[in-house]
């Protein structure tokens, strides 16, 4: 199965096969050629196709649209020096069904794909039973994440589990199903993805959907249903089950924090699954709206800051906010490596913007590029999963949040070490230990809802409280439009 990582050849095959949509087709569920049904699903290496086409979508979607969804509204980000008009909407928390940009035709792309594989791969013979079982597990985690994703956004969304391959009303235009309804899709994908891997190993490498991202993922999905949708302890326990097998896995800590991310040090023993970018495959991601333009480095930077900054790039299009840089410890070796505040070195010594160095890429050519891969799961923070789901239930999160925090503070550790106490405060150590391991991977505004303190750390959103709709987004006018059934969220018509 490793030789999926290099049939890169095929990827223009599936483009061929499958249609591009326009943003006009409704909610991206425009229909997949006969050919595609009738003549492309007839091999292995047609389901190989099929399942990197997937892949493909997905890295279209993870390249900026799940950092909007899962950070933007945090209190992490703020104004960068450049106009931030498009941006200020999310972390000022003023969206509605005009602005909010994100619809669903990305998210539901990558679903068709998932459905496609799950349909036809079945029918297909291979030589080795295991490969196919391989393929289908990795498209039910496929299907199951974006999934969750929709539903921690939006709530009730549409459930499609069929492709689509012709026009009709009643396939292609969808009510929205309830949101405990889409969890159960979620949950039972994820059994049957569990159940279909054939070893706890990354067998395709940790770019794609494993067992132990899928048990990651699994424990991600019930510690969310626990603590914000009535499951309570008992899906925590299962949360927390999941979460140790996956910790059974080949992984371990890196002993520098910032080469987890390091362009030259992809798939490292750390990732759990990351996506894969690469140069001449697809453009710079998200880490270029955060670093700084060659236009607005100026000659009152002092030495190290211009050191740092080593080879402009990208846009500072919003920057790390002052709510969220001031939590930082100096001794703590993950502030260096995930921003750089630039000061001028004039009599003032005034603030000019924060960049953010996790994610800076590399440079060729006088040239940066930003093709760090984007990490969905690490075992850091895996280990500080089990520890929310330990605390949830009673039990001592020490262990997990040391490991995680060891290697932060490095010799000065002694002085930052973590000492259980209620599990109220054990809460809000993980909480705030998940921002300084997790700044900048899009994690922080799905961990505020997931805790309920959205409206207490979210400086927009303080004095909202009661305002609960804000925990969903908007659905854009222009998904209404395009599908009749679908109606806005709570508290947002207008």
């Amino acid at each position: 199965m490793k030789k999926l990582v290099n049939i890169k050849i095929y990827l223009l095959g599936v483009v061929v096969f499958f249609l591009n949509y326009s943003c006009t087709e409704p909610l991206e569920l425009a229909p997949i050629s006969s050919i595609g049904a009738n003549s492309f699903w007839q091999s292995e290496q047609d389901a190989v196709g099929g399942v990197i086409g997937m892949y493909n979508q997905f890295r279209d979607l993870s390249s900026r649209t799940l950092y909007f969804m899962g950070e933007a509204r945090s209190e992490i980000m703020g104004e960068g020096v450049q106009n931030a008009d498009y941006r200020r909407k999310y972390f000022e928390n003023d969206m509605n069904e005009g602005n909010a940009d994100l619809d669903w035709l990305q998210t539901y792309k990558v679903i068709n794909y998932a459905n496609l594989v799950i349909k036809n791969v079945p029918n297909i013979s291979f030589p080795s039973e295991e490969n196919k079982n391989d393929l289908l597990a990795q498209a039910y985690s496929m299907r199951a994440f974006v999934y969750f994703v929709l539903a921690k956004t939006w709530g009730d969304v549409p459930l499609i589990t069929d492709p689509v391959e012709g026009y009709d009303a009643e396939t292609t235009f969808q009510e929205r199903a309830a949101v405990a309804t889409v969890f159960e899709l979620i949950k039972d994908d994820l059994d049957m993805a569990i159940s279909l891997f054939p070893s706890n190993e990354f067998e395709n490498g940790r770019s794609m959907w494993s067992k132990p991202a899928a048990n990651t993922l699994k424990g991600d999905v019930y510690l969310w249903t626990g603590k914000t949708m009535g499951g309570g302890d008992a899906d925590i326990t299962i949360a927390l089950s999941a979460l140790n097998e996956a910790n059974t896995a080949d992984l371990s800590l890196l002993d520098d924090y910032s080469r987890v991310f390091d362009f030259d040090n992809k798939g490292n023993q750390e990732i759990i699954f990351s996506v894969h970018f690469s140069d001449f495959e697809v453009s710079d991601n998200m880490f270029s709206d955060m670093y700084i333009n060659a236009l607005d480095v100026r000659e009152t930077f002092d030495q190290e800051t211009l050191e740092t900054i080593g080879t402009p790039g990208g846009f500072n299009w919003w920057a790390p906010s002052a709510t969220m840089r001031d939590q930082f410890m100096d001794e703590d070796s993950r502030k260096s490596a995930s921003f750089l505040e630039v000061y001028s070195n004039e009599a003032d010594n005034a603030y000019i913007t924060t960049i953010v160095t996790k994610g800076s890429g590399y440079t060729e050519s006088g040239s940066r590029r930003f093709l760090d891969d984007i990490v969905i799961y690490r075992q850091a923070e895996l280990l500080l999963l089990i520890a929310e789901a330990k605390n949830a239930l009673g039990q001592d999160p020490t262990a997990e949040i040391n490991s995680v925090r060891s290697r932060a503070y490095g010799e000065n550790f002694s002085s930052y070490e973590f000492t259980s106490s209620s599990q109220t405060e054990n809460d809000e150590a993980i909480l705030q230990e998940r921002l300084f391991e997790l700044a900048f991977e899009g994690k922080r505004w799905w961990d505020l809802v997931r805790f309920d303190k959205a409206f207490e750390k979210v400086p927009s959103l303080q004095g909202k409280e009661g305002q609960n709709y804000l925990m969903l987004w908007p659905i854009t006018l222009e998904t209404i439009s395009l599908n009749s059934k679908i109606t806005q969220n709570t508290g947002y018509e207008q």
